[in-house]
């Protein structure tokens, strides 16, 4: 399966994808995650911002989600990816897709930033950044929906995994 954590940069979409992992790793399950600027700086450093760009790097790790997911791994995608029409289209060439909302106030994920790219875009040093100049689309039926600024990293990871074994998956989720 893929579990897709999608949100604003700096809502805590790696810290939850990195939780998760470690925990459907723990129970003796087979879990990758898939970070997406990990991504972006080791395998598609052919990619920019631009709208074309992003959609093109969120076909590029579905793709590769899909592949994990068919081969038994849950793949745990953290990854902005800011348009709702891109979101669902990996959705429907999934073989079994959870949607995490990582929902955070902007003003939470800027308080966040620590390399200060919130700070450039608004000072116009950096053009395109979902939230500032670029749109975020938030899901609008997702399966899980995490509140970072009021849950606890683990209330969080509770919900995910828990959205997980509702779906037949094995977690260590101790609800």
């Amino acid at each position: 399966m893929t579990i897709w954590l999608t949100g604003l940069p700096c809502s805590g979409k790696t810290t939850l994808g990195h939780a998760v992992t470690e925990r459907l790793l723990a129970a003796g399950g087979k879990a990758e995650l898939l970070d997406g600027d990990a991504l972006r700086r080791d395998l598609w450093k052919d990619l920019g911002f631009s709208r074309g760009d992003r959609e093109e790097n969120i076909r590029r790790i579905g793709s590769l989600a899909e592949v994990l997911a068919r081969n038994g791994i849950v793949a745990v995608v953290s990854a902005v990816s800011p348009y709702r029409a891109m979101r669902e289209q990996i959705r429907s060439l999934s073989s079994s897709f959870i949607e995490v909302y990582v929902n955070a106030p902007l003003t939470v994920c800027e308080q966040r930033d620590v390399k200060g790219m919130y700070r450039r875009a608004r000072l116009g040093e950096l053009t395109g950044f979902t939230g500032i100049d670029d749109p975020y689309e938030p899901p609008f039926d997702p399966e899980v929906e995490c509140r970072t600024d009021l849950e606890t990293v683990e209330e969080s990871v509770e919900k995910i995994l828990g959205a997980i074994g509702a779906r037949g998956a094995s977690t260590a989720s101790s609800g």
